[in-house]
Protein backbone atom coordinates (compact mmCIF):
# COMPACT_ATOMS: atom_id res chain seq x y z
CA UNK A 1 0.00 0.00 0.00
CA UNK A 2 1.17 3.26 -0.54
CA UNK A 3 1.09 6.05 0.82
CA UNK A 4 3.12 9.92 0.77
CA UNK A 5 2.81 11.26 -3.10
CA UNK A 6 0.36 9.08 -4.79
CA UNK A 7 0.79 11.38 -8.20
CA UNK A 8 2.11 14.15 -10.10
CA UNK A 9 1.81 16.28 -13.07
CA UNK A 10 2.76 19.12 -14.58
CA UNK A 11 -0.80 20.07 -16.87
CA UNK A 12 -0.53 21.09 -20.98
CA UNK A 13 -3.07 23.74 -22.29
CA UNK A 14 -6.50 22.42 -22.71
CA UNK A 15 -6.08 18.73 -21.92
CA UNK A 16 -8.06 16.33 -19.55
CA UNK A 17 -4.52 14.61 -17.88
CA UNK A 18 -5.11 11.22 -15.87
CA UNK A 19 -2.94 12.68 -12.86
CA UNK A 20 -3.58 9.67 -10.56
CA UNK A 21 -5.47 6.12 -10.73
CA UNK A 22 -7.09 5.08 -7.50
CA UNK A 23 -5.25 0.98 -7.26
CA UNK A 24 -6.65 0.40 -3.74
CA UNK A 25 -10.40 0.67 -2.18
CA UNK A 26 -10.65 2.77 -0.58
CA UNK A 27 -7.91 5.40 -0.95
CA UNK A 28 -7.73 8.97 1.17
CA UNK A 29 -6.22 11.61 -0.48
CA UNK A 30 -5.62 15.66 -1.23
CA UNK A 31 -5.35 17.49 -4.56
CA UNK A 32 -3.19 20.15 -4.94
CA UNK A 33 -3.48 22.45 -7.64
CA UNK A 34 -0.24 25.42 -8.07
CA UNK A 35 -0.75 28.08 -10.55
CA UNK A 36 2.81 28.66 -11.43
CA UNK A 37 2.63 30.95 -13.86
CA UNK A 38 1.76 35.47 -13.37
CA UNK A 39 -1.55 35.20 -14.69
CA UNK A 40 -4.94 33.36 -13.88
CA UNK A 41 -5.77 29.95 -15.17
CA UNK A 42 -9.06 28.39 -14.69
CA UNK A 43 -9.39 24.55 -14.12
CA UNK A 44 -11.39 21.43 -13.60
CA UNK A 45 -10.85 18.59 -11.26
CA UNK A 46 -13.04 15.29 -11.06
CA UNK A 47 -12.87 11.97 -9.54
CA UNK A 48 -13.42 10.22 -12.71
CA UNK A 49 -14.55 6.50 -13.82
CA UNK A 50 -12.91 7.62 -16.96
CA UNK A 51 -10.50 9.90 -18.60
CA UNK A 52 -13.24 12.16 -19.65
CA UNK A 53 -15.30 13.12 -16.80
CA UNK A 54 -18.89 13.65 -16.57
CA UNK A 55 -20.82 16.67 -15.38
CA UNK A 56 -21.88 14.73 -11.86
CA UNK A 57 -18.24 14.39 -11.21
CA UNK A 58 -16.61 17.31 -10.73
CA UNK A 59 -14.77 18.60 -7.63
CA UNK A 60 -14.01 21.73 -8.89
CA UNK A 61 -15.13 23.27 -12.93
CA UNK A 62 -13.60 26.38 -14.52
CA UNK A 63 -12.26 27.80 -10.93
CA UNK A 64 -9.91 30.06 -11.21
CA UNK A 65 -6.61 29.84 -9.49
CA UNK A 66 -4.65 33.27 -9.20
CA UNK A 67 -0.98 33.94 -10.04
CA UNK A 68 1.45 32.03 -7.59
CA UNK A 69 -1.47 30.77 -5.99
CA UNK A 70 -2.77 27.08 -4.62
CA UNK A 71 -6.58 25.31 -4.57
CA UNK A 72 -6.51 22.68 -2.16
CA UNK A 73 -8.76 19.67 -1.74
CA UNK A 74 -8.62 17.57 0.94
CA UNK A 75 -10.44 14.84 2.63
CA UNK A 76 -11.30 12.57 -0.25
CA UNK A 77 -11.91 9.08 -0.38
CA UNK A 78 -12.25 6.99 -3.77
CA UNK A 79 -12.85 3.54 -4.71
CA UNK A 80 -10.33 1.54 -6.47
CA UNK A 81 -10.49 1.80 -10.84
CA UNK A 82 -11.32 5.67 -10.36
CA UNK A 83 -9.58 8.46 -12.20
CA UNK A 84 -8.43 11.77 -10.50
CA UNK A 85 -8.22 13.89 -13.92
CA UNK A 86 -7.59 17.57 -13.97
CA UNK A 87 -7.62 20.24 -16.80
CA UNK A 88 -6.79 23.84 -17.02
CA UNK A 89 -7.01 26.37 -19.75
CA UNK A 90 -3.47 27.32 -20.06
CA UNK A 91 -0.09 25.56 -19.10
CA UNK A 92 0.92 26.45 -15.86
CA UNK A 93 -0.75 24.41 -13.55
CA UNK A 94 1.26 21.60 -11.42
CA UNK A 95 -0.90 19.04 -9.75
CA UNK A 96 -0.06 16.95 -6.57
CA UNK A 97 -2.01 13.73 -5.44
CA UNK A 98 -1.09 12.88 -1.95
CA UNK A 99 -2.53 10.44 0.79
CA UNK A 100 -2.81 6.88 1.91
CA UNK A 101 -4.21 4.00 -0.14
CA UNK A 102 -6.59 1.04 1.33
Amino acid sequence: MASGTLGQASLAAATNTTVYTIAATPTTFNVSMTNTTGYPIAVNLAVSLTGTPSAGEYLEYQTIILPNSVLERGGLVATAAKLVVAYATQAGITVNVYGFEG
